[in-house]
């Protein structure tokens, strides 16, 4: 039950981290490397916070929200300027900067040693210290994640998203200012991302530059890739299947040794099948082309 109940938070948490990246690759047309970053940004934030400064969990929970969503805008003003595979390289470039960051500051964040120790989240008294308890609270998070990112995206600004997805010079025509536009959708996705990470944080208890790496930021690109982009159904489709799937090559019985890089190995080659038979993806609606 407990193996179970694992894999369903492990789904709650990208869940939340897919649709967030969704709204800047399926929505808005731009492929950012750098998700994976926000993710740990917003991790390291909440837990540097409750366990040196000794802030609860939602003040903590809020001031990573916004230190990430405040970091976001300040790279997002010149990266945003750029379009295309310009944009990618500018986020690989933080993404790189972010993981040295973690990894190297070890007075502030004890670079490869991790930060164990982190106590679990705290609601009003109320500490979630089951699996259980904490499978229930990430479910409602992600919930009302997914509510809030479905607004968006059926709202006029994720219907200008869109129409800069499609065309940016005719939506440029019709007055919209597409540079703010595109750094206030950066910042949502920053600030969704960072809310992954503080659940991350709070459940595993111990946190490490390595779980928010470059791989880390392609392994979520590949979820929605995988899923689709451009709706609410395409990522959930995505992140249920790419978490699932580790979990069934496990009964295999596939050598230790091998199972890693075979994982990337079907990851890649489910990414080249989608990509040539089916480019939206699962369940998406934006096309890769």
């Amino acid at each position: 039950m407990n193996y179970l109940l694992h894999i369903l938070i492990m789904i709650n948490i990208y869940m939340i981290l897919a649709l967030s990246l969704n709204l800047l690759v399926g929505y808005t047309g731009m492929l950012s490397l750098s998700h994976a970053a926000f993710y740990g940004i917003g991790a390291y934030i909440s837990t540097l916070l409750i366990m040196q400064k000794g802030i609860g969990f939602i003040p903590a929970f809020l001031l990573a929200i916004a230190g990430t969503t405040l970091l976001s805008f300040i790279i997002s003003i010149p990266s945003l300027r750029l379009k295309g595979d310009y944009f990618v390289l500018a986020s690989l470039g933080f993404q790189i900067i972010i993981f040295t960051i973690l990894y190297n500051w070890v007075g502030l964040t004890r670079g490869p040693y991790g930060i164990p120790g982190i106590p679990r989240p705290n609601l009003f008294g109320i500490e979630i210290d089951s699996i259980l308890s904490y499978f229930i609270f990430s479910g409602i998070i992600a919930a009302f994640c997914i509510i809030f990112l479905y607004l968006i995206g059926d709202s006029p600004f994720g219907r200008v998203l869109k129409a800069i997805r499609e065309d940016e010079i005719a939506a440029a025509a019709l007055g919209k200012n597409i540079v703010r536009f595109k750094i206030i959708a950066f910042a949502i996705a920053a600030g969704f991302a960072s809310v992954s990470g503080v659940l991350f944080a709070g459940y595993m208890r111990y946190i490490d530059p390595t779980s928010f790496t470059l791989m880390e930021s392609i392994f979520i690109v590949s979820i929605i890739i995988i899923g689709g982009t451009g709706n609410i159904s395409g990522p959930l489709v995505g992140t249920a299947l790419m978490i699932i799937l580790p979990e069934i090559l496990r009964f295999l019985r596939i050598p230790d040794a091998i199972a890693a890089n075979m994982r990337q190995i079907i990851y890649g080659l489910l990414i080249i099948v989608i990509l040539r038979h089916k480019p939206q993806g699962f369940s998406g609606e934006y096309r890769f082309e």
